[in-house]
C-alpha cells in the first residue's frame, strides 16, 4: 500500500497532533509541519487564506498574529472548521472563525498587543484544499506597541526559533517582491537553523506591486540568490480587494491571468501561483514526513511503551459495569492500606528524599520532641527548694521537727508527677496530626474518584479521633497509677542514707550512660549568630556535640578545630528571631555568669528551621544541657525565703531534694518508655488493623457502590485523551509499517551557492530589480524585425553545466545565435564568476560577434 500510505501521512500527523495537544503533550513529539515565517507586511495571512479559499484570519495594523496558529487543512466533501479548545462546535461561517481566533488570542495575551507562545489549533475541512499542516507564526516586528515589552523583537524571534529549529519542520520563508531579498529576516532566520537549505522553501509575494520595468524573474528561476528548494511566486489580494470583499476564487483566477499575461513570468506560469504552491507544499511535506519516518517511528514506539501500563486498565473499560466497580473498589482500598502501612513502617520503594514523612516524623516525636517537652517541665532549683521548705514547715506545724518528714517527700513528688500530664497529652496530639496527614497523602491516589476519597478520609479520620480519646485516657491512667503508690523500694531509688550523703552540686550534672568512651551525640552545621561585625558577623561552622563538650570546626572534615566548649554549668535559652533574619536562633550560656566563648557571655546558634532548633535542643538534653527556666519572682524575695533557714531545716531540704530528684527521674524514664508503646498499641496499630479489616465494610454502609465509584470529570477526560492518543499511536505505527520503502518521492534538490545569505549587507541594492535605462541590458534586447534562421540557444553559465542550479527552459523562443559560426557555443556568453549568466535569445543585426568591453552588460548583484 505504498502510495495509499503516502496519502495518509499528512492526515496521520493531524491525528497525532490532536491526540498529543489534547493532553498537553505536543511538545514531547516533534511532528512534521510547515512553519510560515515572514515580516508583518509579507502577506502571510493572504497566502494562508488563499489556500483555504476563505477570509478567516484577523486583519489590522501592527502585529495581528500574536499566538502561533496551527492550521490543519483536510480535504473533505463538506466545508467547516473546528478548534481544539472547543471540539464540540463546528464553524461553517468563517467570520465566526476569525472572531474565535481573536477571542482566544485575547484570552491568553490580553487585548493590548501582547504575545504568547501557546498555540491555537484550527482544523479546516474543505473540498478546495489539499492536506497540509501549517503553523502561522507572528510577524517579525521591530518597534513595540501597546503593552508590548521593549524586547518584543527578540521575544518574537525566540518564539519563531522554537518552531523552525525542529528538524521535523519545513520552513516557508515569505518575502514580498518589493523589498530587498538579501535583507529578508525570514530567510536569515531560516539560514540560522537550516544552513544546508534542506528544509527551506521561498515564497515571493506582491509580484504585482513591483515598480514598472522591474520583475523577479531571476529570483523565481532560482538563478539569483538561489535556495535549494527554490522559490514560488504568488499574487495576493490588495488591501482594496480585501476591503471590497473580493472573492478569493476570483482573486485566484486573477492571479492565474497575471502569470499567463506577464512577459517575464508566462513561460513558467504553470510553476507559479497559489494552487501550485499548495501542491508543492503537499508533496514536499509528504516527502519530508517520509524522510523522518525512522526517527518518528522510534519516538512513537517509546511513547507507546510509556502508555502501555496506564492504558491496560482502560482497554476494555465499561463505565457502568458493576463487576469493574467492585474490583476497582477492592483494589483501591487494599492499595490504600498497603500505602498507609508502608508510610508508617517504612519502605525501600518510593522513598522521600526531601523531608521526613509518616513513621519517621512520629519516631522524631517519640524520641526528640517528647523528651524535650518532659525536660521543659523539669523543676527549677530555687522554686523546688522553696516548696520543700514550705512543705516541711507546714507538716511540722507549730512544732519544731527533729526528723525529716516522709509526707513532704510524697507531696513534692506527686506535684511533679502531675506536671507530666501536659507533655504526654501534647505528644498524643502531635502523633494524631501526623497520622491524619499520612491518611491524606495516601488518599491522593484515590483522586480519580472524589466521593471514595472523601469517604475514606472521613471514616479513617473519625476512627483516629475515637482512638484519641481512649489513648489519652490510658495515658492519664498511667500517670494516676504512678500517683497512687510511691515505691521507695525501687531498685534505682537512692534511699534516705544516700540522699543525705549526695552532694547537691554533683547532682546537677546528669550521668550519661556508657561514658567509658566519648559519645558523639550529634554532628551538623550551625551558624554562630552574634560574632561582632568587625570580625565578620555571623559565620557557619561544623559542630560536634559529645557527652562532655561542644566543639566546632571549619568544615565537616573536622581537621581544623576552632574551639571546644565543656558542657559543665551550661544551659539553653530561646532567642527571638531578628527582624531581617529568616534564621531560628537559640543560645547557650553559663549559669555561673562566666564567658562562654572569648568575650561572649552566650553564643547564639542559628538554624534554618524551627524543627532543626528543636532537634538540636533534644540532642543537648541527651548531653545534660537543659533549658533555662523563666524567673518570674523577685530574686531578693527568693533569696530571703530560701536561704534564711536554720541549718537543720537546710539539711532536711537537701535530703528531700535529692530523694525527689531520684524518684522523678525513675518516673520520667518509665513514662518515656511507656508513651510510645501505648500510642503504638492503642492508636497506630489499631488504625492499621481497622483499615485492613473494617474500612471496606464502613464504605459499603456509608454509600452505595455506584456513587462511591463515580469518576471525576477530569479523570474521565484524562482516560478518553489517553485512549485516543494510544489508538492514534497504534494507528500511526501501523500506517508507517505498511508504507513501502520503494514509494516514489521527489529527492531533495542538489546544493546551491547560498553564501549570499551570509555575505549580503544591509545596503546592497534590491537584486530582483532591473533598472530602466536608455541602453537596455543584453538580457532584454529590442524587438527583432524578422526571424533569423538558426537553432535556439540554451543559456549555460560560465561555470559549466554542473554549476547551473535551475533547469533549462527549452520552450522559450529566440532568434538565431550569432555565435553559431564558432563551433564552440560555450565561448560566447560573458563570464561572470559564481553567478548564473543568461545569454540573450537573439542579437539584432549589426552587433559584433564578441561584445566590446564598453558594451552594456548585466548589472552584478
Amino acid at each position: 500500500m505504498g502510495n495509499r500510505g503516502m496519502e495518509e501521512l499528512i492526515p496521520l500527523v493531524n491525528k497525532l497532533q490532536d491526540a498529543f495537544s489534547s493532553i498537553g503533550q505536543s511538545c514531547h513529539l516533534d511532528l512534521p509541519q510547515i512553519a510560515v515565517v515572514g515580516g508583518q507586511s509579507a502577506g502571510k495571512s493572504s497566502v494562508l487564506e488563499n489556500f483555504v479559499g476563505r477570509d478567516f484570519l484577523p486583519r489590522g495594523s501592527g502585529i495581528v498574529t500574536r499566538r502561533p496558529l496551527i492550521l490543519q487543512l483536510i480535504f473533505s466533501k463538506t466545508e467547516y472548521a473546528e478548534f481544539l479548545h472547543c471540539k464540540s462546535k463546528k464553524f461553517t461561517d468563517f467570520d465566526e472563525v476569525r472572531q474565535e481566533i481573536e477571542a482566544e488570542t485575547d484570552r491568553v495575551t490580553g487585548t493590548n498587543k501582547g504575545i504568547s507562545p501557546v498555540p491555537i489549533n484550527l482544523r479546516v475541512y474543505s473540498p478546495h484544499v489539499l492536506n497540509l499542516t501549517l503553523i502561522d507564526l507572528p510577524g517579525i516586528t521591530k518597534v513595540p506597541v501597546g503593552d508590548q515589552p521593549q524586547d518584543i523583537e527578540y521575544q518574537i524571534k525566540d518564539m519563531i526559533m522554537q518552531f523552525i529549529s525542529r528538524e521535523s519542520s519545513l520552513i516557508l520563508a515569505v518575502t514580498p517582491a518589493n523589498m530587498d531579498l538579501a535583507n529578508s529576516d525570514a530567510l536569515k532566520m531560516a539560514k540560522e537553523v537550516d544552513p544546508q537549505g534542506l528544509r527551506t522553501i521561498g515564497v515571493i509575494t506582491k509580484l504585482d506591486l513591483m515598480d514598472e520595468g522591474t520583475d523577479a524573474r531571476d529570483v523565481l528561476e532560482n538563478k539569483l540568490l538561489p535556495l535549494r528548494r527554490g522559490y514560488i511566486g504568488v499574487v495576493n489580494r490588495s488591501q482594496k480587494d480585501i476591503d471590497g470583499k473580493k472573492d478569493i476564487r476570483a482573486a485566484l483566477a486573477a492571479e492565474r491571468k497575471f502569470f499567463l499575461s506577464h512577459p517575464a513570468y508566462r513561460h513558467m506560469a504553470d510553476r507559479m501561483g497559489t494552487p501550485h504552491l499548495q501542491k508543492v507544499l503537499n508533496q514536499q511535506l509528504t516527502n519530508h514526513i517520509r524522510e523522518t519516518l525512522p526517527s518518528l517511528r522510534s519516538k512513537l514506539q517509546s511513547q507507546l511503551l510509556s502508555l502501555e501500563k496506564e492504558v491496560e486498565e482502560y482497554k476494555n473499560f465499561r463505565p457502568d459495569d458493576p463487576t469493574r466497580k467492585t474490583k476497582a473498589l477492592l483494589q483501591m482500598v487494599q492499595q490504600f492500606g498497603v500505602d498507609f502501612e508502608k508510610r508508617i513502617e517504612g519502605s525501600g520503594d518510593q522513598v522521600d528524599t526531601l523531608e521526613l514523612s509518616g513513621g519517621a516524623r512520629i519516631n522524631r516525636i517519640f524520641h526528640e520532641r517528647f523528651p524535650f517537652e518532659l525536660v521543659k517541665m523539669e523543676f527549677d532549683e530555687k522554686d523546688l527548694r522553696r516548696e520543700i521548705s514550705y512543705a516541711i514547715k507546714n507538716i511540722h506545724g507549730v512544732r519544731t521537727g527533729l526528723f525529716t518528714p516522709d509526707l513532704a517527700f510524697e507531696a513534692i513528688v506527686k506535684k511533679q508527677v502531675v506536671k507530666l500530664k501536659e507533655p504526654c497529652l501534647k505528644c498524643v496530639d502531635l502523633v494524631i496530626q501526623e497520622l491524619i496527614n499520612t491518611v491524606r497523602q495516601c488518599t491522593s491516589k484515590l483522586g480519580s474518584y472524589p466521593r471514595l476519597r472523601e469517604e475514606t478520609e472521613r471514616i479513617v479520620t473519625t476512627h483516629i479521633r475515637e482512638r484519641e480519646g481512649k489513648t489519652k485516657d490510658q495515658i492519664l491512667l498511667l500517670i494516676d497509677i504512678e500517683l497512687s503508690y510511691i515505691n521507695t523500694n525501687h531498685e534505682d531509688f537512692i534511699g534516705f542514707a544516700n540522699a543525705q550523703q549526695r552532694n547537691t552540686q554533683t547532682n546537677k550534672k546528669r550521668a550519661i550512660p556508657n561514658q567509658g568512651e566519648i559519645l558523639v551525640i550529634r554532628r551538623g552545621w550551625l551558624t554562630i549568630n552574634n560574632i561582632s561585625i568587625m570580625k565578620g558577623g555571623s559565620k557557619e561552622y561544623w559542630f560536634v556535640l559529645t557527652a562532655e563538650s561542644l566543639s566546632w570546626y571549619k568544615d565537616e572534615e573536622e581537621k581544623e578545630k576552632k574551639y571546644m566548649l565543656p558542657l559543665d554549668n551550661l544551659k539553653i535559652r530561646d532567642v527571638e528571631k531578628g527582624f531581617m533574619s529568616n534564621k531560628h536562633v537559640f543560645a547557650i550560656f553559663n549559669t555561673e555568669q562566666r564567658n562562654v566563648y572569648k568575650d561572649l557571655r552566650q553564643i547564639e546558634l542559628a538554624c534554618d528551621s524551627q524543627e532543626d532548633v528543636d532537634s538540636w535542643k533534644a540532642s543537648f538534653l541527651r548531653a545534660g544541657v537543659y533549658p533555662e527556666k523563666d524567673q518570674t519572682e523577685n530574686e531578693d524575695g527568693v533569696q530571703e525565703n530560701t536561704f534564711s533557714m536554720d541549718p537543720q531545716l537546710e539539711r532536711q531540704v537537701e535530703t528531700i531534694r535529692n530523694l525527689v530528684d531520684s524518684y522523678v527521674g525513675i518516673i520520667n524514664k518509665s513514662i518515656r518508655d511507656l508513651m510510645p508503646k501505648t500510642i503504638m498499641h492503642l492508636m497506630i496499630n489499631n488504625t492499621k488493623d481497622f483499615i485492613h479489616s473494617e474500612l471496606l465494610a464502613y464504605l459499603y454502609s456509608s454509600a452505595d457502590q455506584n456513587s462511591l465509584m463515580e469518576e471525576s470529570a477530569d479523570q474521565a477526560q484524562r482516560r478518553d485523551d489517553m485512549l485516543r492518543m494510544y489508538h492514534a499511536l497504534k494507528e500511526a505505527l501501523n500506517i508507517i509499517g505498511d508504507i513501502s520503502t520503494s514509494t516514489v518521492s521527489t529527492p531533495v534538490p542538489p546544493p546551491v551557492d547560498d553564501t549570499w545569505l551570509q555575505t549580503s549587507s544591509g545596503h546592497s541594492p534590491p537584486p530582483q530589480r532591473r533598472p530602466v535605462s536608455a541602453v537596455l541590458p543584453p538580457g532584454r534586447p529590442p524587438a527583432v524585425r524578422g526571424p533569423t534562421p538558426g537553432p535556439p540557444l540554451i543559456p549555460i553559465p560560465a561555470g559549466g553545466p554542473s554549476s547551473f542550479a535551475a533547469p533549462p527552459i527549452p520552450s522559450r523562443p529566440g532568434p538565431q545565435n550569432i555565435f553559431a559560426a564558432n563551433n564552440d557555443p560555450f565561448s560566447a556568453p560573458p563570464q561572470i564568476p559564481s553567478r548564473p549568466a543568461r545569454i540573450p535569445p537573439g542579437i539584432p543585426p549589426g552587433v559584433p560577434r564578441r561584445p566590446a568591453p564598453s558594451a552594456p552588460s548585466r548589472p552584478f548583484f
